[in-house]
């Protein structure tokens, strides 16, 4: 297989993977700079099975090949990777993970409560990727009332960036285009402070969990 630096981003609850998101539009720029990227339409996004998503997870993981390998998960997309690490072989360790705004247990519904099997094991997510895991969340996450620098930052030791008032860092906040963390993937630098382009809406009012899509 070839040794080409390959992306993988993993999408959220209810995520249908829309034009706008962040995610997509950084696997639209990577793919156009000629960057090889992968961005699967995970399994029943409504009503997520924790099993069948390691599955894919993992099957995509191998079409990585044996190259530079980088993940970028936004929301339960995090937790999936958190659940995967516990368990993965070493076959499955990459280079760089990025988790975006992943939420708190207390947020979920009880068909997802299996996602959050915590505590998670903080020595089987550092091995999940020989660079290091990094986490970018914010203060304000309605998704995360817990407080995931605490919660995730602080109980894995992981490096944490804050952004300020920015909700689930979702297509409603307007992100949208996010250079900074175009930079990350093709850097591993996340600029400070990681922060909504100056062109970007001003963030919408907090809507109800139930009702956001991750």
């Amino acid at each position: 297989m070839s040794h080409a630096r390959r992306f993988l981003v993993v999408h959220g609850w209810q995520n249908h993977r829309p034009q706008g998101h962040w995610q997509r539009w950084l696997t639209e720029t990577l793919r156009d700079a000629g960057e090889q990227v992968l961005y699967p339409q995970l399994p029943d996004p409504e009503m997520p099975s924790l099993e069948t998503w390691k599955g894919v997870l993992r099957d995509e993981l191998a079409m990585l090949g044996d190259g530079e390998r980088i993940v970028i998960c936004h929301s339960l997309g995090c937790l999936l990777w958190l659940a995967h690490a516990q368990d993965a072989g070493p076959e499955a360790v990459v280079d760089r993970v990025l988790l975006v705004c992943p939420p708190g247990p207390s947020t979920l519904p009880r068909e997802l409560e299996d996602f959050y099997a915590g505590p998670f094991e903080a020595a089987a997510i550092h091995r999940s990727a020989r660079e290091g895991v990094e986490l970018v969340c914010t203060d304000a996450d309605p998704w995360c009332p817990e407080g995931a620098a605490t919660l995730y930052g602080r109980v894995l030791d992981l490096p944490v960036h804050v952004v300020e008032g920015a909700g689930h860092l979702s297509l409603d906040e307007g992100y949208g285009p996010w250079p900074a963390v175009e930079r990350w993937a093709l850097e591993g630098v996340l600029a400070e402070p990681v922060a909504l382009p100056t062109a970007a809406p001003a963030p919408a009012p907090p809507v109800a969990p139930a009702r956001v899509a991750a």
